[in-house]
């Protein structure tokens, strides 16, 4: 399931991850002094992102569905299924051309591949 977030839904999804559970009141004061976002903005936007499936509000209080790590795992899937035909080697690739990895995050990298293996 692809989300799509636009810059201001995805800095409030942000918000949210940061200080869930949360109640909306407090959503519409922090968006306040944030965003200087009105009241029915701040529901208008939470209710686009309960919508997409990242939120969920019960009686007022306001959890997350898919956590941020998720979330930004899943949009890190698509954009390499987009970009590279699903190629995980050549996504590498090109994120290697120009620059050069540290022995340490050379070594981290080998790590995730041989935990991957295992799985």
């Amino acid at each position: 399931m692809e989300i799509q977030l636009g810059v201001i839904e995805a800095r409030y999804a942000d918000m949210i991850w940061e200080h869930e559970p949360v109640t909306s009141s407090e959503l519409v004061k922090m968006t306040a002094v944030q965003f200087n976002w009105k009241r029915t903005t701040a529901h208008n936007v939470l209710r686009r992102l309960i919508d997409k499936g990242l939120f969920q509000n019960e009686n007022g209080l306001v959890t997350a569905v898919i956590s941020r790590e998720e979330f930004y795992a899943r949009q890190s899937r698509q954009y390499i299924e987009d970009t590279f035909a699903g190629s995980l080697p050549a996504f590498i690739a090109a994120f290697t051309q120009d620059a050069k990895l540290t022995p340490e995050e050379a070594e981290a990298i080998r790590k995730m591949i041989d935990q991957a293996e295992e799985k």
